[in-house]
């Protein structure tokens, strides 16, 4: 057993702010509002209902997490952000549809109160959608420091103590990282210079960073897997980690394809698609948005599957993905799965999955457990990569050279261990030989 870290307080208040404040943002706060006047249950977030097992199964210690590690509290949290709609938080989540105003009415005033800073946008990013409610600048250092002073005076009109940055805003059109980003001096004299390879997820994030502040990525941007980026977390002593929130279908298939590995079962083919109506499908409906989600999503059946070490049972999958914008559906996306299988002797069997998922509602917890401990690394002196949060991700940050891990349940053992090492408690490996030796 190890000593536990030296991890700072949970004293005062905990601001998270959010770029982008749609569908997702606004069912994250108002289920944190209600949940704190006790009107409703934060199933899905591990922070508030998970246990986590310390030492032997026979000592039958299992606290909830949030009992075991110094976690922020719900009345802690101070909520603010920016998008291009004007809509207060109240407004937008009713334009949003995820929650009906049986839900909304008891806490209508809070989030009318939380009404959006204006945003830094950029069509050529996000090219589905008009914003009015956007900054204006001479350059992208100009809108940087803009987004500062936004931070600066959020902090001191909150009486905050402390602050995260969680993304929730739109799929920007995917692009390759340039030589704008190999450097953190390149990329500030790319802001000078308005750099067209400099994304608005990027300016959030160097301001951010520059202000103090975590950033956790949870679109399929490149934003903070850059180099510029990342050394500007570790000269400043910050944590970030990404990207995109497993939601849906990624959510399934890392879930599934372990299930399939672990028993040798060879795969195929997998075929998925997905209608979806919210702003996020729209913005998806372009070719360029869809690709960033395409990368994405396609990344988790290769690393957990590895077909370069199981070229017969894997080495010749073919992994298809659709997403298809469908208005009357709305907040509620549907993803089919088709997944061809084969077992003993080669001889074929299928698997049908038909998800009737509801998008928000399952990444409004992910907000919640990523912005409480993107917080609690921050006070425990943690920097750079935080890989540990895998779990919450569809393409996991890494170290440079090292592949991501997308099993859920490896990345389940990683988050668990990590606490318990914090804490000092030994890490669990389940051998369970130590119950039968004498």
């Amino acid at each position: 057993m190890s000593a536990p870290l030296e991890i700072k307080p949970a004293d005062g208040k905990l601001g998270v702010l959010l770029p982008g404040m749609g569908a997702v943002a606004t069912t994250f706060i108002a289920g944190v509002l209600a949940g704190r006047k006790g009107l409703t249950q934060l199933h899905g977030s591990l922070t508030q209902s998970g246990r986590i097992r310390l030492g032997k199964r026979t000592e039958q210690r299992n606290p909830l997490i949030k009992d075991f590690v110094p976690l922020a509290g719900l009345d802690d949290l101070v909520f603010g952000g920016w998008d291009p709609i004007p809509e207060n938080a109240y407004r937008a989540a009713l334009t949003a549809g995820v929650l009906d105003d049986r839900q909304l009415e008891p806490i209508r005033a809070e989030l009318e109160a939380i009404e959006p800073m204006t945003a830094v946008f950029d069509k050529e990013y996000v090219r589905l959608l008009d914003g009015t409610h956007v900054k204006q600048g001479e350059t992208k250092l100009d809108l940087a420091r803009q987004l500062m002073d936004d931070i600066d005076r959020f902090r001191i009109d909150n009486a905050c103590d402390r602050l995260v940055m969680v993304w929730c805003g739109s799929t920007e059109v995917y692009r390759e990282p340039g030589a704008v980003h190999q450097s953190l001096e390149a990329f500030e004299h790319g802001l000078k210079t308005n750099d067209p390879e400099i994304a608005p997820s990027q300016i959030y994030a160097y301001a951010a960073l520059s202000m103090g502040v975590p950033y956790a990525n949870g679109a399929p941007n490149i934003t903070v897997d850059t180099p510029a980026l990342l050394e500007l977390a570790v000269r400043e002593g910050l944590p970030v980690s990404g990207k995109d929130y497993k939601t849906g279908q990624t959510l399934i298939k890392t879930i599934l394809a372990p299930g399939l590995k672990a028993r040798m079962l060879g795969v195929d083919g997998w075929f998925s698609t997905n209608i979806l109506g919210n702003r996020d499908g729209e913005v998806l409906d372009d070719p360029g948005s869809f690709r960033s989600k395409e990368v994405s999503k396609l990344g988790a059946l290769e690393h957990i599957f590895q077909p370069d070490q199981y070229p017969d049972l894997y080495g010749d999958l073919y992994h298809k993905v659709r997403i298809n914008y469908y208005p009357p559906r709305g907040d509620n996306k549907e993803g089919w799965d088709n997944i061809d299988i084969f077992g003993w002797m080669g001889y074929p069997m299928q698997i049908k999955v038909n998800f009737l998922c509801r998008d928000s509602i399952l990444a409004a917890p992910l907000v919640l457990d990523l912005a409480l401990y993107m917080d609690l690394a921050r006070r425990a002196g943690k920097a750079g990569i935080q890989e540990w949060l895998s779990f919450y991700y569809k393409s996991p940050q890494v170290a440079e050279g090292l592949y991501p891990e997308h099993d859920l349940f490896i990345q389940q053992i990683k988050l668990k261990n990590t606490l318990r090492h914090w804490m000092g408690e030994e890490l669990i490996t389940h051998l369970g030989s130590e119950y039968y030796e004498d």
